[in-house]
């Protein structure tokens, strides 16, 4: 039965509710929110709504989201191509980068091994991060010319030397599950792995850090 009188009120609640955390109370509480702005507010949520889904893409070397192809970090040449920053989600990549402190690049895995959710190694970008780290991807002309450390000799395209990969992972059972992965799958490479401190809440989540915890994680990384 309907909570409201008006059809596209309640159609705006139950879509409100496929948002994650969002219960019914709150979808409602924010359908009258919304009812209360001026139609131009709206127009502009509407808007970037349709753009992110419109112009957003994933860029094809470290998997962050992006409006062009390679994105900005990977593209930037004062970042050190030769050390990579493993994260969870692209949110990780804003939160890492609130720290002003990081001056590598990023690999986003777009999760974790979680086999209660039936997440396994294939369904993250982990044999993109083997790719990056062995030297066999093949990296976009654009970057090439722009990146640190990348060289172009005609046709063959030199990808840097990989010096260090940071696991950036949450610290709770799926991310000590993915870091451990990682790790020994890393091992036959002339790489340093290395993983955040547990500066972190254990628990808890990158993305809803602090900066200053995060940046003393960072500074805090051990050998694993």
């Amino acid at each position: 039965m309907s909570s409201f009188t008006s059809e596209s009120v309640e159609a705006l609640v139950e879509q409100l509710t496929k948002l994650p955390t969002v219960g019914r109370k709150t979808a409602q509480r924010l359908a009258s929110f919304v009812l209360k702005m001026p139609r131009d507010e709206v127009l502009e949520i509407a808007r970037a709504l349709v753009a992110v889904k419109d112009k957003v893409k994933f860029c094809p070397i470290c998997g962050n989201v992006t409006d062009s192809v390679p994105c900005g970090i990977c593209r930037n040449s004062r970042r050190d191509a030769g050390l990579i920053c493993v994260v969870e989600e692209a949110s990780d990549v804003m939160a890492l980068e609130t720290t002003g402190d990081f001056g590598g690049v990023y690999h986003v895995l777009g999760g974790v091994i979680s086999p209660l959710d039936g997440t396994g190694p294939e369904d993250l970008t982990i044999r993109e991060l083997v790719a990056r780290v062995s030297g066999a991807i093949r990296l976009p002309d654009e970057v090439v010319q722009r990146a640190n450390g990348y060289e172009v000799d005609g046709e063959t395209q030199t990808p840097p030397a990989i010096s260090e990969v940071i696991l950036a992972v949450n610290p709770n059972v799926e991310g000590d599950t993915t870091a451990h992965y990682l790790t020994m799958l890393l091992k036959p490479f002339d790489v340093r792995v290395t993983r955040i401190a547990h500066g972190l809440p254990v628990g808890g989540d990158l993305e809803y850090a602090d900066p200053a915890t995060i940046a003393r994680a960072m500074a805090a990384r051990v050998s694993v």
